[in-house]
């Protein structure tokens, strides 16, 4: 690990550690301030001291991490869009209609329900405002196709996302707050006056560009499934793909390839280095071919769109064509810190994106451990060389990515490799053919062999791929694994393979410590779930679901089918435990010495029984105020099953007779523990 001899690195560490501090713990901006002006004097002072040789260098150094550490906290901070006294979310009122005046700067998947795109707010109420907002059309009135760039004024209720309505599910709250988008609006065409006001910016250009291909595309017939999957490919629209094809990519492990990222943007960065291998060897054809393709890659970025991954990748192979520049090993490591350092201070919130970690991840283990592997075997044939290095390729990254992988999907595909194997040299092909029928494209220049030829290549892959998905016995789900099991793994990849590269005595010694330490946190895991205990009606709208834990066995409830019930199986996989048994649902429950009385559409309750919780499901027809006077339960639960006109009636009669109410379509899932 010398690269973590380069001051850069331990400086980009610390901004990293303290943006990971800033996100989790609060600090008010006076006292933040504070920090960074005394890291900035001790730094000061430190170099003045060291300069006189009157203090070791160290203080230095550890000043220089300080500050590093304190502007990695004020960065994040500067950027949160809660601050922002114009941000629009100050001036919204989620019981209240707003009009907004916003422009759309991103079109994204449709839902089943809603036409999706990320707009620009710019006035609310007549207020100049800024701010992120998720613009939601409902379908229905989304054949009216909005040109990026578009200003709208809409008028609709501000909904800011809420937590998630049943335990250990993704959280889409957070997940659009790391993307600066703190609310989201539904509304119909009625709803939406469309401005003859169009921004022209780039974002405006890039969209008009790409529907220009796809648009000659289709013309020249070719197939929608193909032109979907190559809109995803190329272009970074997954909108048009259907979910058949999304299944198939994700349970072969290609999924990863459907999204421009790193990958595609380094396959265009090689292919680029062959195209321009031609130019002689001097200093000044050197720089013409650094500028050609940093020019180029930027060209594609505008191209796929300008989304926030695609310049994160960009970004980052900018830097790594400038290490392969100036052809010095040690500099491709450094020069991807800088891009890594570049990028988070500009946008923070990077640092939480699941492909912002899975593209440096994984280039950085390529780098590193990709050479490794290749020098095990050095095969004479060409073709068995060139499937060798794909091979290596592909384990090196799937070795640094893989932990990362199953702590966001808790998934694993079996055939990852042979996938890849197959895959790699298809995308090779896909993405230099595809990037030439694209430009010719763009100026509705298509010769036929190269469209077909582009066409049945991509459906040569798509039948691989569905082939390679059907063996579902060899795709793991539901795989255990936290964040200590994270930490833990990332320190046994690290430590294998330094002892891989010079194994010693000492190396082997820290192998086994990182080896016991994972076997620790993933064993005191279970073994801090064995002694919990919780009973829980989760918000399902279909039919009332209730799990009763003790320890790692699950007692589920219900009258439907809890068999593949998703949101089950995320709380069971969180919870490392398994579903003991499955029981019909009964009027009365009893956990922990607690009292339950469950009230259904047959309305058939106990009377006088003094419930700790009493839940009402299946729209029962009672006069609560009745039921409240009979059996005086300490609180009343609502789940989804139930109408909302019922809930909101009993959410009153509750408030009239002072007994707290949980409704889970509101609140979400009740627990009791």
């Amino acid at each position: 690990m010398k690269v973590l001899q380069f001051p850069l690195a331990r400086i980009t560490l610390c901004f990293t550690l303290g943006i990971i501090f800033a996100h989790y713990v609060k600090l008010y901006p006076p006292y933040l301030l504070l920090a960074v002006s005394v890291s900035f004097v001790a730094l000061c002072l430190a170099y003045y001291y060291c300069a006189k040789q009157a203090v070791p260098r160290t203080y230095f150094g550890i000043a220089a991490f300080c500050l590093s550490f304190c502007l990695g906290i004020s960065t994040l901070t500067i950027h949160n869009s809660y601050l922002q006294k114009n941000n629009y979310i100050h001036y919204s009122n989620v019981e209240k209609s707003h009009q907004l005046e916003v422009v759309l700067r991103e079109k994204l998947k449709h839902s089943a329900y809603n036409g999706r795109y990320t707009a620009v707010v710019k006035k609310i109420d007549g207020h100049r405002s800024s701010g992120k907002i998720l613009f939601n059309l409902r379908k229905g009135t989304t054949d009216n196709h909005f040109v990026i760039g578009t200003h709208l004024v809409v008028s609709g209720n501000i909904i800011k996302p809420k937590k998630p309505d049943n335990p250990d599910q993704f959280d889409y709250a957070e997940y659009l707050t790391n993307k600066s988008i703190l609310a989201q609006i539904y509304v119909d065409l009625e709803d939406v006056k469309i401005s003859n006001v169009v921004t022209a910016d780039a974002f405006y250009y890039s969209d008009l560009l790409r529907n220009r291909i796809l648009g000659n595309l289709e013309k020249s017939h070719f197939g929608k499934t193909e032109l979907a999957v190559i809109g995803a490919l190329i272009l970074g629209q997954q909108q048009d793909i259907s979910p058949e094809i999304l299944h198939d990519y994700q349970f072969a492990g290609a999924i990863h390839i459907l999204s421009v990222s790193g990958l595609h943007v380094g396959f265009i960065l090689l292919f680029l280095n062959f195209l321009l291998n031609f130019l002689p060897k001097n200093r000044m054809t050197s720089y013409l071919k650094l500028s050609i393709i940093i020019c180029s890659l930027w060209g594609f970025a505008v191209l796929a769109g300008l989304s926030p991954s695609v310049i994160r990748s960009v970004t980052m192979f900018t830097f790594v064509a400038i290490g392969m520049h100036l052809k010095r090993k040690t500099n491709i490591f450094h020069t991807l810190l800088v891009s890594m350092f570049l990028i988070l201070l500009f946008e923070p919130s990077f640092l939480f994106d699941v492909g912002f970690q899975l593209s440096y991840v994984a280039l950085f283990f390529i780098l590193w451990v990709q050479p490794l592997l290749s020098g095990i075997w050095s095969p004479e044939n060409r073709i068995v060389h060139y499937f060798w290095d794909i091979l290596t390729v592909s384990f090196a990254a799937q070795i640094g990515t893989l932990p990362l992988s199953i702590y966001y999907f808790h998934q694993f595909p079996g055939l990852f490799f042979v996938t890849n194997l197959i895959i790699i040299p298809f995308l090779s092909v896909i993405m230099g053919l595809g990037v030439v029928v694209l430009i010719l494209a763009a100026f509705n220049l298509i010769p036929v062999f190269l469209s077909k030829s582009l066409e049945w290549t991509v459906l040569i892959l798509n039948s691989i791929i569905k082939r390679i998905a059907s063996f579902e016995q060899f795709i793991f789900q539901d795989i255990p694994f936290n964040s200590y099991m994270l930490l833990g793994c990332y320190l046994l990849i690290i430590a294998v393979v330094i002892c891989f590269e010079n194994p010693n005595y000492k190396k082997m010694l820290f192998t086994l410590s990182a080896l016991l330490l994972f076997q620790g946190s993933y064993f005191t895991s279970r073994w801090l779930h064995q002694d919990e205990q919780e009973w829980i009606v989760f918000n399902s709208k279909k039919s009332t679901l209730i799990a009763e834990r003790i320890g790692e066995g699950v007692t589920v409830y219900t009258n439907g089918n809890s068999t593949n019930n998703r949101m089950l199986q995320s709380y069971l996989t969180a919870n490392f435990c398994h579903v003991k048994e499955e029981r019909p649902i009964q009027n009365t429950a009893y956990f922990d010495s607690k009292k339950i009385i469950l009230i259904d559409s047959l309305n058939v309750y106990p009377a006088n029984v003094a419930p700790d919780v009493m839940v009402l499901r299946q729209s029962p027809k009672v006069n609560l105020e009745r039921v409240i006077q009979n059996c005086r339960p300490k609180i009343i639960v609502a789940d989804a099953t139930n109408f909302k006109s019922y809930i909101q009636r009993w959410k009153a009669t509750c408030l009239k007779e002072k007994i707290p109410f949980h409704a889970t379509g509101e609140k979400g899932f009740y627990r009791l523990q």
